[in-house]
């Protein structure tokens, strides 16, 4: 059941049914902004004070946003984001989105004392294994966000990183910090340079690889490179996991909106990303 939360304190239990799917204490709080100001020129950060279980989001997880009308724009469906940091000890939750669309440009309206209602914390997060010691994260645009908070993840349980920042120019990097700051080596790869090819990173990977720095592979923002990090993990047997970002409109699993298909051991099967995942098993992912 979902409850209405106007962020106060609540319990938060974390578990998963049978069938696999994201089972948590959900509620729809009323989060306060504290700031929602550019972070470049493509992306805007926003904190919200958000008291209970929204502060206990995982890494991986995700909110349905519900954006304000401006102007002669009221958006109808609510926004799907990943957390960016939850802190439950200052009870606020962040996020990072970049305005494409007249729901973000309705975000982008808010100032800090507004209210805004997001659901969640809603689906399954990243997890480790606890044999891993050298992960590879692989991210873009959004990704930059939502892997962040899995390397602060790996730093508490002893497990290193290495970041791999794919964009179009240096000037919209994002996470950069939060990622050094957990000891990660940080690759900064772009567009404009070049770096950010297929053959590049398919060469850097094969590197990390041979050095035995790729336990596990982990990827959100690209599918083209969720494709070349699929190929590479088969090919030397690496376990690996994809957030996927997906178009949604409850978020809970009940409008079936977001089913996409995964290629099993039984064949192709359908899941809903936003109580199945959106995290997912990468070998088992596949492109639109």
């Amino acid at each position: 059941m979902v409850r209405q939360v106007d962020a106060t304190p609540t319990d938060h239990a974390d578990r998963r049914s049978e069938t696999g799917e994201a089972m948590f204490d959900v509620a729809d709080t009323k989060a306060v902004v504290l700031q929602n100001s550019a972070l470049n020129r493509d992306y805007v950060h926003m904190i919200l004070q958000a008291d209970g279980c929204a502060a206990d989001a995982k890494a991986g997880q995700f909110f349905n946003i519900a954006c304000p009308a401006t102007g002669d724009e009221t958006p109808y469906l609510r926004r799907p984001m990943s957390v960016y940091r939850a802190s439950p000890k200052q009870g606020q939750v962040e996020f990072l989105y970049k305005v494409t669309g007249a729901g973000t440009r309705g975000l982008a309206s808010l100032s800090p004392g507004d209210r805004v209602a997001i659901l969640g914390p809603l689906g399954l997060g990243f997890t480790l294994d606890p044999l891993w010691t050298s992960i590879v994260v692989l991210a873009r645009g959004v990704g930059l966000a939502t892997l962040a908070p899995l390397a602060e993840l790996a730093a508490e349980n002893g497990v290193g990183v290495t970041a791999m920042l794919s964009v179009r120019a240096r000037d919209v990097v994002m996470s950069v910090e939060r990622f050094a700051a957990t000891g990660a080596r940080v690759e900064i790869l772009t567009d404009e340079e070049g770096s950010s090819d297929p053959q590049n990173v398919e060469r850097l990977l094969l590197q990390l690889i041979e050095a035995k720095q790729a336990d596990a592979f982990f990827t959100c923002g690209s599918q083209r490179l969720m494709i070349l990090m699929k190929r590479l993990a088969a090919v030397h047997k690496i376990p690996g996991q994809v957030a996927l970002e997906q178009q949604m409109a409850c978020g809970l699993g009940m409008c079936f909106c977001c089913v996409r298909n995964f290629e099993t051991r039984d064949g192709l099967v359908q899941r809903r990303v936003c109580c199945e995942g959106p995290v997912f098993d990468l070998a088992e992912a596949l492109a639109w």
